[in-house]
């Protein structure tokens, strides 16, 4: 089954993780205590096996002391009742008892022996006649250069057995009650973190298409919600441009489809009133072919943006000479320009070659220059000019026209944007020409930009990437 809420998965981890540490830090720490344990345990035996051969040594005897309830209490705190004392001679025979030294008889190994011969104590953990097993240390007593006497030092491991079970006893005890507060502990703490998820999916349920002005609450703390939530801000902000330019967009297609198409349904309507001659029917039907061409380029440029926005535009890409590209739009547009009295000539043109499609790189000159000298007064100029920098090619096209605003620059290249000046002046035009030329320039690669000073003029500079030689 899985666990839908991050909250459930994140207590659910939160919780194994410390159950694993605790049993780490468990495992640890009961490892720390047997070794300190036994550590203790063989320290106080080398005490009392030491004391006991420095006594045999100095004393010669081979006798256990009646002192061993207060030589074990020296080095253990207390004198515990399994104790085990022994003395062997150097072939490892026992000396008769002495009780109470000890309460039971261990043996001697031969490994205990053979190390003793040698001069080496051996620290040995043996079972016993009671029902824990003894931890023994056998010493040798030297004496002149040679082993006179064998100590044999031992306790049970009974105590020691006994913490070591206390201790696993109270960590089985902690661990669920520890486990239990941790849980709950992280329970509280995964929902109070999660809560600010929580009010940014409420207000996202309210954003729609219709209520994209709305954001998400920012903190203001820098953390990784709070960046979250800038981030789908800014997300929503995109997607409300997206959303009020396609308004805009189906609104001023549907505008700029409506004038055509009532003009030409009211010339057909007005046409068929009343009889008419050859000659007045010839009129109507040229002016619905005018209309019709309009529709048609109309439909044909939102056809074309439509493709470079979806990246499908296709190019037939070969060698193109922009010199003789531009000189044959200069010849096609300088009818244009007499017709509006304004000058158009040419200014440096250099040999550039570049991989293009030769048809939209002319759709995308002529547009640029068709603006210009649209939006050029009488007696005004319009230039071409040709260079290279570098890598790019640069077209550009100036012209002494009404000029730009700041803000006019920015949505200048929008689609259906005619500037205000054109407007008053009726020029004709849907707005799309420098779009289609932005988005053809795009697909070569390259870019359009424009500078412009209010009153005198513009100048559209296309760069386009230079073929290598």
């Amino acid at each position: 089954m899985r666990i839908r809420s991050i909250g459930a998965r994140l207590t659910i981890w939160y919780t194994s993780l410390l159950t694993l540490t605790f049993l780490l830090l468990g495992g640890i720490a009961f490892g720390l205590l047997v070794y300190s344990l036994s550590r203790d345990m063989d320290t106080a035996l080398n005490g009392v096996a030491d004391v006991l051969a420095q006594r045999a040594r100095v004393e010669g005897s081979a006798v256990v002391p009646s002192d061993v309830d207060e030589l074990f209490r020296r080095f253990f705190g207390f004198s515990p009742l399994d104790r085990h004392i022994e003395m062997f001679d150097p072939r490892g025979r026992r000396y008769p008892r002495q009780p109470p030294s000890h309460s039971s008889q261990l043996p001697l190994s031969p490994e205990a022996l053979k190390n003793a011969s040698q001069g080496l104590p051996t620290f040995e953990t043996v079972e016993s006649t009671g029902s824990y097993p003894a931890r023994i240390l056998t010493m040798p007593v030297i004496r002149a250069g040679r082993v006179t006497n064998l100590v044999q030092v031992g306790m049970s491991l009974e105590n020691m057995y006994k913490t070591r079970r206390r201790f696993i006893l109270i960590m089985a005890a902690v661990l669920p009650f520890a486990l239990l507060l941790a849980g709950g502990g992280g329970w509280l703490l995964a929902r109070r973190a999660l809560k600010p998820v929580d009010r940014m999916t409420q207000a996202a349920r309210r954003i729609s298409g219709e209520h994209l002005d709305e954001r998400l609450q920012e903190t203001a703390s820098g953390d990784e919600l709070d960046r979250l939530a800038k981030t789908l801000n800014e997300m929503l902000s995109r997607l409300d441009d997206a959303f009020h330019q396609m308004r805009q967009f189906s609104a001023d297609a549907s505008h700029e489809l409506q004038t055509p198409l009532t003009i030409l349904k009211g010339e057909m309507e007005v046409a068929l009133r009343s009889p008419r001659s050859p000659e007045e029917y010839q009129g109507v039907l040229e002016s619905g072919l005018e209309e019709i061409d309009r529709i048609s380029h109309l439909v044909e440029g939102l056809l074309l943006l439509a493709r470079a926005d979806a990246g499908v535009l296709r190019l037939d890409l070969r060698s193109v000479e922009l010199k003789e590209l531009l000189q044959e739009i200069y010849e096609q547009m300088k009818v244009v320009a007499n017709d509006h009295s304004v000058s158009l000539q040419t200014a440096s043109m250099e040999a550039v070659s570049i991989q293009g499609d030769r048809e939209h790189l002319r759709r995308l000159l002529l547009n640029v220059v068709d603006n210009a000298i649209k939006y050029t007064p009488a007696g005004g100029s319009v230039t071409l000019s040709l260079q290279h920098d570098g890598e790019w090619a640069l077209l550009k096209i100036s012209d002494t026209g009404i000029g730009l605003s700041q803000e006019e620059q920015e949505r200048i290249f929008s689609r259906f944007h005619r500037a205000t000046e054109a407007r008053s002046r009726d020029e004709k035009g849907v707005g799309l020409g420098l779009s289609i030329a932005r988005s053809v320039a795009e697909a070569h690669g390259g870019r359009i930009q424009v500078e412009s000073t209010p009153g005198q003029g513009s100048t559209f500079t296309v760069l386009l990437p230079q073929t290598q030689t």
